[in-house]
C-alpha cells in the first residue's frame, strides 16, 4: 500500500507538471480540483475505505498539485521590460552592469557565462558570449557594452524546431547578448562557498594540466570535472559519433564513481558520520561542477543511499529515482519538458537500473574480468533505451557506440583514480605528480585513441533527418510493457 501511494504520489506530481507544460492550465483548476480531490482522499480513507480510491484520488490530487507548482512558477518569473522600457529592438547598444552568477563556459576563443543585472528596476539574466580578452569567473561584477536580444527558436538540422526560449527560460534567462564590450569593475562578489569551491577546482586543474599534456588532460578534465568546452568541434564531434559524450559530461556514472571513493575513504570514521560527511562532500561536488541535470540527479540518488544507512532503512533504487525526479522537478517544473539533459538521464537510468539485469543473460560468453560483462550488459542496454529518444532529439545514430563503449569503459574507472591522485599530488609537489601523470597519459591516450579511430570508420555515424514521434510513443509503449509488464500486472491485481 505504502508503495503505491508513493509511486501515486510521483507519478501524478509529474504528470501535472507535465500536461501544465504542454498546455495552458490555469493555476485556478488546479487549485479547485486540488481541493475537490483532497476531500475525496479524505473520504476515501476514513469512509469509503476503498483502497483503489485512495490510490486513484491521492494521484489526481498530486497531480492539482503539479500544476499549481508549474503555475506558481510561471507566475513568480520575472517580468520581462518591455520593449519601450528597453531598447533592443532595433539591436542598439546598451550599457549594463552586473554579476557573473556561474562559472564561465570557457571555449577556444570565447567563453560564455551569466549576467545577473538590473533594467529599469527589473532583475533579469542575460547569457553573454564573449571573447577571451577578459578571462571572467564567477562572482565578477562586470560592466558589458553590447546589443541585447531576445533569443528565438531555430530550425535543427533534422529539420525540427528547437524551443531554445523556454531552454533558456528554464534557468531564469530571457536575454542573449553577443561578444560585447568586457569591463571588470570588482571581484569575489559571489557565495563564499562557491568561490572557494571554483578556486580549489581552478587550481587542481592546473595542477593537472602541468602534469598531463593535451589533448589527453582535456579528457581526463572532462572525466573527473565535465570539462569539455575547451575540446575543439573536430574532438566534439568524434564522442557524439561514438556514442562515448556520456563519459565527459560529468554523468551519473561519473558520479556514482567519486561517491564510492568518497564513501571508501571516509571508512575510517563511525558509521553514521561517514555518511553524513558523505552526503556533504557529493553536494559540494556537484555544486562544484556545475549542477548539471545529470550530476544533481545522480547526487540526489547516491545521498539518498547514504541517508538510508544513517536511519538504518533499506535503499530501494527504484523509488530513490523517482524521489530524485520529483525533488528536480518541484525546485524547477520546466526541467520536465525543456532540458534534454534531465530527460536522457532519466531515461538513460531506468535502463540501468531495470533492463542491464534482464540483458546481461545474453553476455554469459563474456568473461567477468575487470566486471567486463557488467559493463557491456549496461552499455549495451543504456544505449538501446535511449536512441529513439537520441534519434527524435538529435538525429544521430552511432553504429560504433558498443563497441567504443566495451573497449573504453572497463578503464575509465582507473583512469578518473589516476586522474584524482595526479591533481591531489601536483598541489603538494609537482615532482611527484609527473610520474603519476605519465601514467595517467598512458591510459588516456589509450581511450582517445579508441576514440579517434572508430570515429574515423567511414559511416561510423549516421544522420537521421527525422524521426517519428509516434515511433518513439510505441518503441517506448513495447520496452515498458517488457520491463514493466508483470509489476504493473501486479500493481493492480495483487492485493493491498
Amino acid at each position: 500500500m505504502q508503495s503505491r501511494i508513493f509511486y501515486a504520489v510521483c507519478f501524478g506530481f509529474a504528470t501535472g507538471v507535465f500536461l501544465s507544460s504542454i498546455f495552458p492550465i490555469s493555476l485556478y483548476f488546479g487549485v479547485l480540483f486540488g481541493f475537490i480531490f483532497f476531500f475525496c482522499t479524505i473520504f476515501f480513507i476514513f469512509i469509503s475505505k476503498n483502497r483503489w480510491g485512495i490510490i486513484g484520488s491521492i494521484f489526481t490530487l498530486a497531480l492539482c498539485l503539479g500544476i499549481v507548482r508549474f503555475s506558481m512558477a510561471e507566475a513568480s518569473a520575472p517580468r520581462l521590460p518591455s520593449s519601450a522600457e528597453i531598447s533592443i529592438l532595433g539591436g542598439s547598444k546598451v550599457s549594463l552592469s552586473g554579476e557573473v552568477i556561474n562559472e564561465p563556459d570557457m571555449g577556444q576563443s570565447s567563453q560564455k557565462f551569466i549576467l545577473e543585472t538590473e533594467v529599469n528596476k527589473y532583475k533579469i539574466n542575460i547569457l553573454v558570449n564573449a571573447d577571451t580578452d577578459e578571462v571572467l569567473k564567477y562572482g565578477d561584477y562586470i560592466k558589458v557594452v553590447g546589443a541585447l536580444e531576445k533569443p528565438e527558436n531555430f530550425i535543427t538540422e533534422q529539420g525540427k524546431e528547437f524551443d531554445y526560449i523556454n531552454y533558456l527560460k528554464k534557468d531564469g534567462i530571457f536575454y542573449t547578448m553577443g561578444y560585447p564590450k568586457v569591463e571588470i569593475i570588482s571581484r569575489g562578489k559571489g557565495n563564499p562557498v562557491k568561490n572557494a569551491l571554483f578556486y580549489a577546482k581552478e587550481k587542481f586543474l592546473e595542477k593537472l594540466n602541468l602534469a598531463i599534456r593535451s589533448p589527453e588532460s582535456l579528457l581526463m578534465q572532462g572525466l573527473i570535472l565535465g570539462e569539455k568546452s575547451s575540446f575543439d568541434e573536430s574532438l566534439r564531434q568524434n564522442f557524439i559519433n561514438t556514442g562515448t559524450i556520456h563519459i565527459v559530461a560529468l554523468s551519473g556514472y561519473n558520479v556514482t564513481i567519486v561517491a564510492e571513493w568518497i564513501m571508501k575513504m571516509l571508512s575510517f570514521l563511525p558509521y553514521q558520520a561517514g555518511a553524513s560527511a558523505g552526503i556533504i562532500v557529493i553536494l559540494l561536488f556537484v555544486l562544484m561542477t556545475g549542477m548539471s541535470s545529470t550530476a544533481i540527479r545522480a547526487g540526489i540518488m547516491a545521498s539518498i543511499a547514504l541517508f538510508s544507512r544513517i536511519a538504518g532503512r533499506g535503499y530501494d533504487v527504484g523509488r530513490a529515482l523517482a524521489l530524485a525526479g520529483v525533488i528536480m522537478i518541484a525546485v524547477n517544473p520546466s526541467v520536465l519538458y525543456f532540458d534534454v539533459s534531465f530527460e536522457l538521464s532519466f531515461i538513460a537510468t531506468i535502463a540501468v537500473i531495470y533492463l542491464a539485469p534482464k540483458m546481461e543473460k545474453y553476455f554469459l560468453w563474456i568473461p567477468n574480468r575487470f566486471e567486463l560483462r557488467s559493463i557491456i550488459s549496461v552499455t549495451f542496454a543504456a544505449y538501446i533505451f535511449v536512441l529513439p529518444f537520441i534519434l527524435y532529439e538529435m538525429g544521430n545514430l552511432s553504429l560504433v557506440a558498443l563497441p567504443t563503449n566495451a573497449v573504453i569503459l572497463p578503464f575509465i574507472p582507473f583512469t578518473m583514480i589516476l586522474g584524482f591522485v595526479t591533481g591531489f599530488a601536483g598541489i603538494f609537489s609537482h615532482v611527484l605528480s609527473v610520474p603519476l601523470g605519465f601514467i595517467s597519459y598512458l591510459f588516456l591516450h589509450y581511450e582517445l585513441s579508441m576514440i579517434n579511430f572508430l570515429a574515423s570508420i567511414p559511416f561510423s555515424s549516421i544522420s537521421v533527418k527525422s524521426f517519428p514521434l509516434v515511433f518513439v510513443l510505441l518503441i517506448y509503449a513495447y520496452f515498458i510493457y517488457k520491463i514493466f509488464g508483470r509489476s504493473i500486472n501486479s500493481f493492480f491485481t495483487e492485493p493491498f
